[in-house]
């Protein structure tokens, strides 16, 4: 039997995550794994933002070093800290799953009960220009009562390991702050990690950031492990190693690090980049800034669209909307139905703004979070003073599944893994929980006018499948259209009942067709 060194970053996050990684190494191959904790520059300077100093690769030479002069067999990183190039003899041996890819703002409920009143800027610690680029242009709009008020949101710098940052936070030097997510869900893995996570969440409250808005670091959540590209030991320690290799994190990260690198990489870069699989399709988001021009960018790889004519009109499936040129749903109307609910210890997922007024007119005391379908709910819950704890980005309700296991949320929440009862019409069904029927789809007569427009449609973008039904079943003509959707539950739907559509990432991409 083998006894392999494992180099790793002193931290405590370092040291629990590379724990995990040595827990799954002696399982599946019976041979020893000891850590060899080495201190890095990153760990050592902690009053700058990595950004401001010289020289690069502040959280791997040390353990690059180490590698190469043979003291450790191999190396388990953060992914993202990898720069792109990396030192000649040393390479990527295995990718690990990634979850939680996630970034995180944590935020005392002492504060959020104070938002109603707030006054002046509202201050984040983070360090990363990233977060501060889109932080600064979209967080109050998530914030209650804050986009009413037009309140800024200023970012001061916050360094140091995890507990060292919630602690800043709770010492009031920060309204709230921002971490991965997969950072505190590693702490919430290990026994003394999670003792002492325990005790600085107390208290505090949280909303998981989209990614739709603000996209991660490029590989952010996954770990890299590295070893000698010359070992000699006829491929034993790679072939072990490779087992920790997830093909669908590495096939999304893959793609994450050449756009980062296209950007121009770096510490410095302004720019989230999340990548997706959704399907056999691949949802690419890039936010943030690079030479003071504001990208924002969403697409979806993999899935051919049709042009539409430019004689032809678009159909949305919405009430209404901005584009004087785009034809409406004026046939199907929402009809809501009145209640009086009592919530306390669910969790509630709002599945459209047509289910507000029924948890406005309900008892939320005790309430244990709120959660929005797409990032628009979201906003309107804010606006109405709602705390909202994350969404499911319009993506279906795979990463609330996610977020449900998460044993760092469970801290917090202690009930996420159970109660959830779920706003939407009254013929939905939902495998998260039990549906509160909050409103009715009802057919209206139109006129001649809309039908001739409805004549002269190319494409329809649809919100739901049985909206889908519905005109088809009074205007049959439109199954000669084009047929869209986004990526959450309508598509699914329409997959089920093998019907043809073209899935989107965004509105604009719809928009774009002619």
């Amino acid at each position: 039997m083998s006894t392999y060194k494992i180099g790793t970053r002193g931290s405590l996050l370092a040291v629990t995550q590379s724990t995990l990684i040595k827990n799954q190494l002696e399982k599946i191959s019976g041979e020893k794994f000891e850590l060899v904790l080495i201190q890095t520059q990153g760990d050592q300077i902690t009053n700058k933002p990595l950004w401001q100093l010289e020289g690069k690769d502040f959280f791997t030479k040390e353990l690059d070093e180490a590698l190469l002069a043979g003291k450790v067999d191999f190396v388990i990183h953060s992914y993202k800290d990898l720069g792109s190039i990396r030192p000649e003899g040393i390479k990527l041996a295995a990718i690990t799953e990634r979850k939680f890819a996630h970034d995180i703002l944590l935020i005392p409920n002492s504060t959020i009960a104070k938002l109603k009143d707030w006054s002046g800027e509202f201050v984040v610690g983070t360090s990363s220009p990233r977060r501060i680029a889109n932080l600064t242009h979209s967080l109050n709009t998530y914030l209650p009562h804050l986009k009413k008020k037009n309140t800024n949101i200023r970012c001061e710098t916050l360094r140091g390991n995890v507990n060292s940052r919630i602690k800043k936070l709770r010492d009031g030097n920060y309204q709230a702050i921002t971490l991965a997510l997969a950072g505190l869900e590693r702490l919430a893995h290990g026994e003394k990690s999670r003792e002492e996570l325990e005790s600085l969440l107390d208290g505090l409250n949280y909303f998981i950031l989209p990614q739709s808005v603000f996209p991660s670091a490029a590989s952010q959540g996954a770990l890299g492990i590295e070893m000698h590209a010359k070992r000699d030991d006829n491929g034993k320690l790679a072939q072990i190693l490779a087992k920790l290799n997830h093909q669908i994190t590495i096939d999304e990260v893959t793609r994450e690090r050449i756009a980062f690198k296209e950007f121009g990489g770096g510490c410095h870069l302004a720019v989230g980049i999340n990548v997706k699989k959704v399907g056999e399709n691949y949802f690419h988001v890039h936010a943030g800034e690079v030479d003071g021009k504001r990208i924002e960018k969403k697409w979806l790889e993999g899935s051919a669209k049709p042009k539409i004519p430019s004689h032809l009109k678009l159909f949305v499936g919405l009430a209404h909307g901005e584009k004087s040129d785009v034809i409406y749903d004026q046939f199907i109307t929402k009809v809501p139905h009145s209640h009086e609910l009592n919530f306390s210890d669910k969790h509630i997922f709002v599945t459209s703004r047509y289910t507000i007024p029924t948890l406005k007119a309900s008892q939320l005391q005790g309430t244990q979070g709120i959660w929005a379908a797409g990032t628009k709910t979201a906003q309107l819950l804010c606006e109405d003073g709602f705390w909202v704890n994350g969404t499911s980005d319009s993506l279906g309700t795979k990463d609330l599944y996610e977020f449900k296991s998460s044993k760092a949320l469970k801290i917090i929440h202690p009930s996420i893994d159970k109660d959830w009862s779920i706003l939407s019409h009254n013929e939905a069904t939902s495998d998260l929980g039990p549906v509160v029927g909050c409103y009715e789809r009802k057919t209206q007569p139109v006129s001649e006018h809309f039908i001739s427009e409805l004549k002269n449609v190319g494409a329809c973008l649809w919100t739901s499948f049985p909206q889908y039904q519905e005109y088809l079943k009074q205007f049959p003509f439109l199954k000669e259209a084009h047929h869209f959707c986004g990526l959450g539950k309508t598509w699914q739907e329409f997959q089920k009942a093998g019907v043809k559509i073209h899935p989107l990432a965004s509105m604009q991409e719809f928009y774009e067709l002619k």
